[in-house]
């Protein structure tokens, strides 16, 4: 991002001043109501009701197997032979992403497209589920990548996620790429790794073009991403965040609720 910081607001928003939760959700819905160009931005949270945990909490992926967040350091899992096989054998045997569909919370912002107003659908996820939704996948910037496509660290080799799966089931416990020999992994980005420049500026256009600053399920603890709030607030756009904890960027709001977001989504959009 060319752009940063944090600007704190003179009136900023301060949640507990709000007499009730109507009254929350209507204010939140009178800003969609207002708005042309809205920029949503996603995280785990959205994705928690469609039975994919987050990653850090009590129940999340790495709080109970080590290995998977270590595997998702890029100096390990480039050096480490038999860490790449644990993690293909998990990941063939489906247990990261079995029955795992869209929510309401997915499905709910498909409207927002539908209505002419969504900009650009910005998800820190890797899951796919905004586009299982309906969502169209060129209004979606995966700023993580996704998991469901694999590719090789040495070339441009990428194909879909089961095509090395298969491979696997098959009897290779670490499958190499088909066309240099070599690493593959999935194609998100593993800590250690450059996000994807390209991406970054489709982010920044974004918040920057919008009128609307929408985050949701997310923490807005992650950089360089979450600069996308005070770069829009700082272009003028009004700020709504839904999640189900307070956020580092709660004052940068004009509206923010804590709640479920596949039951206050909907309440929101219509």
């Amino acid at each position: 991002m060319s752009r940063g910081g944090v600007k704190s607001l003179d009136l900023a928003y301060d949640p507990r001043m709000a007499d009730s939760q109507d009254e929350l959700i209507a204010s939140a819905r009178a800003l969609l109501d207002a708005a042309s160009s809205i920029t949503v931005l996603t995280g785990a949270g959205i994705s928690t009701d469609s039975g994919i945990p987050d990653f850090r909490g009590p129940n999340g992926l790495w709080t109970k197997n080590p290995e998977a967040e270590k595997a998702s350091n890029i100096r390990y899992y480039e050096a480490d032979t038999e860490l790449r096989a644990k993690n293909w054998a998990l990941r063939a045997e489906g247990s990261l992403w079995a029955n795992v569909e869209p929510n309401l919370g997915h499905r709910t912002l498909v409207k927002l497209e539908e209505q002419g107003k969504l900009h650009t659908l910005i998800t820190q996820n890797v899951d796919e589920l905004h586009q299982r939704a309906g969502s169209d996948p060129a209004k979606v910037v995966e700023i993580h990548g996704t998991t469901r496509k694999v590719g090789c660290l040495n070339c441009d080799y990428a194909d879909d996620m089961e095509v090395a799966l298969d491979r696997v089931r098959a009897g290779e416990p670490d499958p190499s790429c088909p066309k240099c020999d070599g690493i593959l992994k999935s194609k998100t980005i593993s800590f250690g790794q450059n996000l994807v420049q390209g991406d970054l500026y489709r982010a920044e256009v974004a918040a920057v073009e919008c009128d609307l600053m929408f985050a949701i399920g997310t923490s807005l603890a992650v950089s360089p991403i979450n600069r996308v709030v005070p770069v829009a607030q700082q272009q003028g756009a009004k700020v709504l965040i839904l999640n189900g904890e307070p956020t580092e960027m709660d004052k940068l709001a004009d509206v923010v609720i804590n709640d479920s977001i596949s039951e206050i989504l909907p309440q929101i959009v219509g």
